[in-house]
């Protein structure tokens, strides 16, 4: 009785192990969309960029740079709604980032002034 025991916790811990190498890849991926996000938003390419780290929230749902960049994207695309919701997102995976919060407030201040001005 102890042999499969032992057996079945190797393989538990294998099978552990390698959940975390593939949170880790996917992070590193995600990373990798992300910068490559960025390299393309510096050069106008919003669209590109809105590819990319949408791309990179698939692989790393837990990612809230790629969902704080999207807010980015969004706001320059003029898409508020999306924008507002991808801050939101990357508010709630970190709550504590001043980065995220900072860009959230500015986001609100300017989208609720327009919204106030154009009379919606």
């Amino acid at each position: 009785m102890t042999k499969p025991r032992s057996w079945m916790l190797a393989l538990a811990l294998v099978l552990g192990a390698s959940g975390v190498a593939s949170a880790q890849d996917a992070r590193k991926q995600a990373q990798s969309q992300v910068e490559f996000g960025i390299a393309v938003a510096q050069r106008g390419l919003w669209q590109e960029a809105v590819f990319r780290w949408e791309r990179a929230s698939e692989i790393d749902p837990t990612y809230a740079a790629a969902f704080n960049n999207l807010g980015i994207a969004y706001e320059q695309l003029g898409k508020f709604e999306q924008a507002g919701k991808a801050y939101e997102k990357a508010l709630e995976l970190e709550p504590q980032n001043l980065s995220i919060q900072q860009n959230y407030d500015l986001f609100k201040e300017i989208n609720d002034r327009a919204k106030r001005n154009s009379g919606s």
